[in-house]
């Protein structure tokens, strides 16, 4: 599966890098690269791409807000010379931080997250996430292909770089970003409650002001969600 990426950086030598280092890899396509958020914006109307390197200090707009203006994010490896944007970068759900300046074993290290992640849907027509009672996905576990039907999906925990996909009887992980699988999610079917859960509707059994139960697992419910999943669970009843 060759996966198509744009580069997203106002330094001049880091894009030169970030260039050779994916010139290394047949797997990976560089459509092109922006110097500022503003002119990302226009290019990715115009070339869908699987994933973006981002820097986060660049002029107008800076990466963390240039994330928070998408609706569609694709995957997604942020690239700075400052660590302490790193949490700001995984509240937005984005696959890796890259600490600069980059190596080429971390280039590759983050390249797999992504390539992980996406992989979990390289088999799976967008028809087939649909409400029928045998839409499945598949995930990426342990180098197997694991089939798993929505029905059976209770809750999902996005930890660090994986997700955690629980079912009745048994737990699966595998790497893949939160906000990748809520955008694939039927949304009649399934609710994010919270920056690092999503549940599925029809399983939930009982609620509080700030939690969910699904199978007798207690969900706490994220402050910024709490209208959201209010109004789902009225329309439930």
């Amino acid at each position: 599966m060759t996966l198509k990426c744009l580069i997203i950086d106002d330094e001049p030598l880091a894009v030169n890098l970030l260039s050779s280092y994916i010139s290394k890899v047949p797997e990976i396509e560089l459509l092109g690269s922006v110097n500022n958020a503003i002119a990302a914006i226009s290019f990715l109307q115009k070339n869908p791409v699987d994933f973006i390197f981002l820097d986060i200090e660049m002029p107008q707009l800076n990466g963390i807000d240039f994330l928070k203006t998408l609706s569609n994010k694709p995957a997604v490896i942020l690239t700075s010379a400052h660590r302490h944007y790193a949490m700001d970068g995984f509240d937005q759900d984005v696959a890796d931080f890259l600490l600069k300046p980059i190596s080429f074993e971390r280039f590759m290290k983050g390249l797999n997250k992504v390539y992980k992640g996406l992989q979990v849907f390289k088999n799976v027509p967008d028809a087939a996430v649909d409400k029928k009672e045998d839409a499945a996905l598949h995930f990426r576990v342990d180098k197997e292909n694991v089939k798993v039907f929505m029905k059976d999906i209770l809750w999902i925990e996005s930890i660090k770089d994986y997700v955690k996909i629980r079912m009745a009887g048994h737990t699966l992980r595998t790497y893949q970003r939160i906000g990748y699988l809520e955008e694939r999610l039927p949304a009649s079917l399934f609710m994010r409650v919270h920056r690092s859960f999503i549940v599925a509707i029809n399983k939930i059994t009982s609620s509080g002001a700030d939690f969910v139960k699904v199978n007798g697992d207690k969900i706490p419910i994220g402050r910024n969600y709490k209208k959201e999943v209010q109004r789902k669970l009225t329309a439930k009843e």
